[in-house]
Parts: structure tokens; C-alpha cells; sequence
């Protein structure tokens, strides 16, 4: 039982790598790195507005507030 587990994880593990090395080295790897930097680049411009937004609500509800 613990031979075959342990095959099991080895031919994961090796699988990982022949996966990583395709994704680096293999057809389409430059394609697939501009739409990583581009997904990237969303995700930051979605948490920074975000940040804006609560950033400028809070500010918003304060002066609000203040001026009751």
C-alpha cells in the first residue's frame, strides 16, 4: 500500500514537471505568459479601485457626518 502511494505521488510530482517545462518552453508558452501579465494586471486594477472606492466612501460618510 505505501509502494504504490508513493509511486503515485513520484509520477504526480514528475507530471508537474513535464507540465511546468511545456508551460515554459512549449508551444503557445509566450501566449500564455502575456495572458498571465495581463490577468495579473486586471486582478491589481480591480483591488486598487476597490481600495478607491472604500477609501472614498468612508471619507464620504465621514464628512457627512461631521457636517450634521
Amino acid at each position: 500500500m505505501d509502494i504504490t502511494k508513493k509511486a503515485k505521488e513520484e509520477l504526480e510530482d514528475r507530471l508537474d514537471k513535464i507540465e511546468a517545462f511545456i508551460a515554459s518552453k512549449g508551444i503557445g508558452s509566450t501566449y500564455l505568459k502575456k495572458a498571465q501579465k495581463t490577468q495579473r494586471d486586471i486582478n491589481l486594477a480591480i483591488v486598487l479601485s476597490g481600495v478607491v472606492t472604500i477609501a472614498g466612501l468612508a471619507l464620504w460618510l465621514k464628512l457627512r457626518n461631521t457636517q450634521d
